[in-house]
């Protein structure tokens, strides 16, 4: 049996831009992608601490060290600049291997690695 887990989670980001011209997504820092094991392309939800919203995207390469967290497109609506949002990945597994799997969580500090 397959299930879908936690695979990696941004705890509490800033968001830092909101740029409604471009074609979707979110743009996030190399430096929190790499830190949560996350890559280009990959589908994340994405959940607003200030305003309730979930939605779902998948995610753009942002300049490593910059901190950015920019929602695209029509996501630019579901948001404001300064909310604090949380980023989420899920992987199918095996449900034997779901037991003993680890998620990269990180909690970065205005959005950046401490």
């Amino acid at each position: 049996m397959m299930i879908e887990v936690l695979k990696s989670k941004l705890h509490c980001v800033r968001v830092t831009e909101a740029n409604l011209n471009y074609m979707g997504s979110i743009t996030i820092d190399e430096d929190l992608m790499d830190a949560a094991n996350l890559i280009a392309g990959e589908k994340v939800q994405v959940v607003d601490n200030n305003n309730g919203e979930r939605f779902e995207t998948y995610i753009i390469k942002g300049e490593r060290g910059s901190g950015c967290v920019c929602l695209n497109g029509a996501a630019a609506r579901k948001v404001q600049v300064g909310d604090t949002v949380i980023i989420i990945s899920y992987a199918m597994m095996d449900f034997e291997e779901a037991k003993t799997f680890k998620p990269s969580v990180v909690f970065p500090l205005d959005n950046h690695l401490v």
